[in-house]
């Protein structure tokens, strides 16, 4: 029996989406580094800003669930963003134990700052608008299927 090819191993390495989507993501993450040096954040608190700019104030926990991080992951995270002044830790009003975590001025300034990421980051993965977009709408259908209860 002939050996399998790569073209016919089900189990060869280049064929396996978790190969592909592990290399993908390390590779895009690092290319964001040089790109977010600028505004002193690294991509989980750049993550975590995109969610503050678009949704503050928000509890800790409605962060790690829009995220699909866990809460103890997300708080060293956002006490390094408070030190930088980009966002307070409050004590959150619905939940006495919580936190609510709201922008500063500095924070809601940087966004204007940040504007200019996803065009940097378009030109340095070298895809244009449209291939991004057809991406993203795999990536996301990808990320539905996997966590079908955060519909």
């Amino acid at each position: 029996m002939p050996a399998p090819t790569p073209a016919t191993d089900p189990l060869a390495l280049e064929s396996q989406i978790c190969f592909a989507l592990s290399v993908a993501s390390r590779g895009v993450i690092a290319a964001y580094r040089p790109v977010l040096e600028p505004l002193r954040l690294t991509h989980p608190q750049y993550l975590v800003m995109l969610a503050l700019w678009q949704h503050a104030p928000l509890s800790l926990k409605a962060l790690a669930g829009r995220l699909h991080m866990e809460p103890a992951t997300l708080s060293p995270l956002t006490r390094r963003l408070a030190a930088l002044g980009y966002l307070r830790r409050d004590q959150d009003p619905d939940d006495g134990r919580g936190l609510a975590l709201c922008l500063t001025e500095q924070g809601r300034a940087l966004r204007r700052q940040a504007e200019q990421v996803p065009v940097e980051m378009m030109r340095r993965l070298q895809m244009d608008e449209g291939e991004l977009r057809d991406l993203h709408r795999i990536m996301t259908r990808l990320m539905e299927r996997v966590y079908p209860e955060a519909e």
